[in-house]
């Protein structure tokens, strides 16, 4: 990977082709060895907190059939919405990510798993382990980035439409599971290329119907059907619980991608990629959340998304683990490892997207493609990484 035209501003300007390749071969290294020790112990920790979640769950659907009374209202919203945290983030999301396909449980692999989400576990994976994965942070093939809704870099051309923004976030953030499956679609551009007739992309659309209505069914007609006098009560408590969770989800996947120090790369910076230039990239296009046990777990491990960017597809609860070696990595190559509390990435996630609400404050200097942008508020992005 060549330098590029400013160095000063290039985060990677100080490294040469075989740095990066050597990095590789370090990054390497640490998943095989991951891999190799992977056992009973990762299959017993996500068998725990299956059952866990699962007994949660039910305990708090339970207390809500007496949520009439405020006290099991509180209590029956606070451990469902608790439940469908776990049960998205560091169950479902994982276990789709082929985490724990080495078990060979049928019950607990990527081929049979359907989460409590209104996207089709097939369709997710596609959009998000094929895609996103792949192309992380690359203006144009990562719709991650800005969800398909939002202008994410100065470079980017501004349309008075950018001004809505914000209350686009905002909305996709409290319907979050819908704006996922509205993404898995691609809904966007295949509604603007006139493909909403296409034979495949309708049968994907009723596969997100079928789903859809499962989940309505489940949430909103029978729980509180079962709960009698306490039926709008139970309603309520369910939607707040749901709300709960799309608000949490949202807010912890803009802080792996949008917050300050965050890179974006243009579509031809990964022509001819190599294995360690694809990693410095998960590293320059990921941060993490910084925070205790409990954090780590309600998040999926996802507070470790750099981790999670190089490593997809190792148990989740080994991100903390490799966390430190990961970092001096990091320290040794002279790259910014991105990290910090939560409130403070959620601020500085929510200011990028109202930043890039506005126009530029200077036209964005013209610059040669590909190149990785700087920190949130820069004027001018940095030029290109290149492939050698």
């Amino acid at each position: 990977m060549t330098a590029i035209q400013n160095k000063s501003q290039n985060p990677i300007a100080h490294l040469s082709a075989a740095d990066i390749e050597v990095l590789g071969k370090e990054l390497d290294a640490i998943r095989d060895r991951v891999i190799a020790e992977r056992g009973e112990a990762d299959a017993a920790y996500i068998r725990k907190v299956i059952a866990t979640q699962r007994k949660l769950e039910l305990g708090s659907r339970a207390v809500l059939l007496f949520s009439l009374f405020p006290p099991a209202w509180l209590v029956g919203t606070a451990g469902l919405a608790v439940a469908k945290i776990l049960e998205n983030m560091e169950i479902g999301h994982n276990i789709l990510h082929g985490q724990y396909d080495f078990m060979r449980d049928p019950k607990i692999h990527s081929t049979t798993w359907e989460w409590d989400h209104v996207s089709p576990a097939d369709q997710w994976k596609h959009s998000h382990n094929e895609l996103h994965h792949t192309y992380t942070n690359v203006l144009g093939k990562d719709n991650d980035l800005g969800y398909g809704i939002m202008r994410v870099d100065e470079d980017q051309k501004w349309y008075p439409l950018h001004l809505g923004q914000p209350l686009w976030n905002f909305l996709n953030a409290c319907f979050f599971e819908y704006g996922i499956a509205a993404y898995d679609l691609e809904l966007g551009r295949n509604l603007r290329k006139g493909r909403h007739k296409a034979p495949e992309f309708r049968a994907r659309v009723r596969a997100v119907g079928r789903k859809i209505r499962r989940q309505v069914l489940k949430d909103y007609v029978i729980h509180p059907l079962l709960s009698g006098p306490s039926f709008l009560t139970t309603l309520a408590a369910t939607f707040t619980a749901n709300l709960i969770r799309n608000l949490w989800s949202h807010s912890v996947i803009m802080c792996g991608h949008f917050p300050s120090g965050v890179q974006t790369f243009e579509k031809t910076s990964i022509e001819g990629e190599t294995r360690g230039e694809w990693y410095l990239r998960q590293m320059l296009g990921s941060a993490n959340i910084s925070g205790s046990r409990l954090m780590h777990l309600m998040t999926g491990n996802l507070s470790f998304q750099i981790e999670h960017h190089l490593f997809p597809d190792l148990p989740s609860k080994r991100y903390q683990e490799i966390a430190p070696e990961v970092r001096a990595l990091f320290d040794r190559y002279g790259l910014t490892y991105t990290t910090g509390p939560l409130p403070k990435q959620v601020a500085s996630a929510w200011w990028k997207v109202i930043r890039l609400s506005l126009p530029n404050r200077r036209p964005a200097t013209p610059t040669a493609p590909p190149r990785a942008t700087t920190e949130v508020g820069a004027e001018a992005p940095t030029p290109a990484l290149t492939a050698a």
